[in-house]
C-alpha cells in the first residue's frame, strides 16, 4: 500500500544523503580555535547577499568567493579562507539513504534540490574524480537534479522550489521534501508540500515511511 496523494519524493543533498556539512565545520572551528559555528554564523549573515549566496548562485567564481568569504571572517574577528570552507562541504554518502532514495525511485519520481557550487568535477565538489564517481552514482538515480549553481537561485528562495514543482509537473500536496535546515524547509511547507527535517536517518526515514506509507528500512 502507498500514499498515492504523493507523486514525488524530493530530496536535499549535504546533510541528508550525506553526512553533515556542519559536523565538518565544527571538527574544523576546534582545530583552527575559531568560536563554535563561526562559519555558520558568517553564512547567515546578510543571507542574500553575502559571498556564501553568490557563490552558489554562480554569480562569483572560487577565487573571488575565497577572497570575499576570508574578508567577511576578517570583519567577524578571524581568519578563514572560503577555499578551506569549500573542502568540507561534501561528507560521506550515507547508505541508508540510498537505500531509501532506491525504494522510493520504484514507486515516486524523485528530485535532488540542492544548494551548490562550482568548485570542481561532477556535482561541482572540490574532491577527488573517485568522490565525484560516488555522487554521480547517487545523482543518476534522480528523475531530476535542480542545482542552484546552474539556475542561478537558491533555497530558501520559493521560486527554486517551484522551478522543481514545475520540472516534475505535480503540485506542492503532491511532493514531500526532506532538508536539514528548518530555514529550507520553511517555504516549501508554506507552498503546500509536506516536509521533514534530517536531524539523523533513522527518524528521518521513519517519518517519510510514514508519509509514503511504504517500508524504506
Amino acid at each position: 500500500m502507498t500514499n498515492e496523494t504523493i507523486r514525488a519524493v524530493l530530496w536535499d543533498f549535504g546533510g541528508v544523503l550525506t553526512d553533515s556539512p556542519f559536523d565538518a565545520f565544527r571538527d574544523y572551528e576546534r582545530a583552527h580555535g575559531l568560536p563554535r559555528d563561526f562559519i555558520r554564523s558568517l553564512n547567515a549573515r546578510d543571507p542574500d547577499a553575502n559571498a556564501w549566496a553568490r557563490f552558489e548562485r554562480s554569480e562569483i567564481g572560487l577565487d573571488e568567493f575565497d577572497r570575499a568569504f576570508a574578508e567577511e571572517a576578517r570583519i567577524a574577528g578571524h581568519a578563514v579562507h572560503g577555499r578551506d570552507v569549500v573542502k568540507l562541504l561534501y561528507g560521506r554518502i550515507r547508505p541508508e539513504m540510498v537505500q531509501a532514495l532506491r525504494r522510493c525511485a520504484s514507486v515516486y519520481r524523485n528530485a535532488c534540490l540542492t544548494n551548490n557550487v562550482n568548485a570542481g568535477s561532477g556535482h561541482g565538489l572540490p574532491t577527488s574524480d573517485q568522490r565525484a564517481a560516488e555522487v554521480a552514482q547517487v545523482l543518476a538515480m534522480f528523475d531530476v537534479v535542480i542545482e542552484s549553481r546552474k539556475v542561478g537561485v537558491r533555497k530558501p528562495d520559493p521560486q527554486f522550489y517551484r522551478l522543481a514543482l514545475e520540472t516534475l509537473r505535480i503540485e506542492p500536496q503532491q511532493a514531500v521534501y526532506l532538508d536539514d535546515l528548518g530555514i529550507n524547509l520553511k517555504p516549501a511547507r508554506a507552498l503546500g508540500m509536506h516536509t521533514i527535517k534530517v536531524t539523523d536517518s533513522a527518524s528521518a526515514l521513519a517519518a517519510l515511511e510514514e508519509v509514503l506509507d511504504i517500508p524504506l528500512r
